[in-house]
C-alpha cells in the first residue's frame, strides 16, 4: 500500500498516532523516527519526533527486515552519544489503534527481566495443526502441521498471532544477534481491535471503521 505512513486516518497522517502514542509513555526518553522519506520526516518533526538520520535506501524496501533498521538506529545512537539506550522500544506505524497502556504493559514485562525481546500478540485467526494447509505446488494441498493428536480444533496446540503494536528489546542483543527469536522471547496479549496491522487497503478501511466506532462510543 505505497504511501499508507502519509496517509490520513482518524484525522491525523498514519504514522502521528505511534509518535503521539510514543510521546505520551513517561519512561520513553527520546521517540525517534526511522525513514528514508523526506516527507515522513517533516511530519514526524512536526508531530514531535526526532530525525537526527535518514535511514538508508537499502533498509527501506519491501524486502528489508525491520531487524536491521533497528540496528542502524542503535548504531546511530552509540557513534553519536557514546552510549546505548536501557531499551528499544519499536512502536509501528502501521497498528495506530493501539492504547499507551499496550506500550507500558510491554515495558513493565521487559524490566521484570529473564528475556531479550518482548513482542505484542493477540488470539490467532487460523490454527496450523488444524485449519491452516500449505500447497504442495502440484494441485494438492495438506495440512500445515501434521500430527496424529489433532482431531478437533479443541485439541491443537494454542497458537497465537504476532502484532505490531510494540516491541521492547534488548540493545546489546539486538546488535549482536540477527533476529527476534535468536534469544528469550516473551509476549504481551493485546486485544484484537487494538492489534490491527495496516498492510493492505483492505485493513485501512478495518481500522477506519474502527475509529469511527472508537470515536461514536
Amino acid at each position: 500500500m505505497p504511501g499508507k505512513n502519509t496517509r490520513i486516518i482518524g484525522g491525523k497522517p498514519l504514522i502521528a498516532w505511534s509518535i503521539e502514542c510514543a510521546l505520551s509513555v513517561k519512561r520513553i526518553d527520546q521517540v525517534f523516527v526511522s525513514t528514508d522519506s523526506e516527507e515522513i520526516a517533516e511530519i514526524s518533526k512536526k508531530y514531535g519526533a526526532k530525525v537526527p538520520f535518514m535511514r538508508p535506501r537499502e533498509l527501506a524496501t519491501d524486502e528489508s527486515p525491520e531487524w536491521l533498521s533497528w540496528r542502524h538506529a542503535l548504531e546511530y545512537l552509540k557513534d553519536s552519544s557514546g552510549a546505548l539506550p536501557e531499551a528499544l522500544v519499536s512502536i509501528p506505524a502501521t497498528a495506530p489503534l493501539r492504547a499507551v497502556s499496550d506500550v507500558e504493559s510491554c515495558l513493565d514485562q521487559f524490566f521484570k527481566g529473564d528475556c531479550d525481546v518482548i513482542i505484542t500478540v493477540t488470539e490467532a485467526h487460523r490454527n496450523p495443526y488444524f485449519n491452516v494447509v500449505i500447497d504442495n505446488g502440484n494441485g494438492t494441498v495438506d495440512l500445515a502441521i501434521k500430527t496424529n493428536k489433532v482431531a478437533r480444533r479443541q485439541d491443537a496446540p494454542i497458537v497465537l498471532d504476532m502484532a505490531t503494536v510494540c516491541y521492547v528489546a534488548n540493545p546489546k542483543f539486538v546488535l549482536s544477534h540477527n533476529s527476534i527469536f535468536d534469544g528469550r522471547v516473551k509476549a504481551v496479549n493485546v486485544p484484537k481491535e487494538r492489534s490491527i496491522d495496516i498492510d493492505s487497503l483492505l485493513d485501512f478501511q478495518i481500522a477506519e471503521f474502527l475509529f469511527r466506532s472508537r470515536n461514536e462510543t
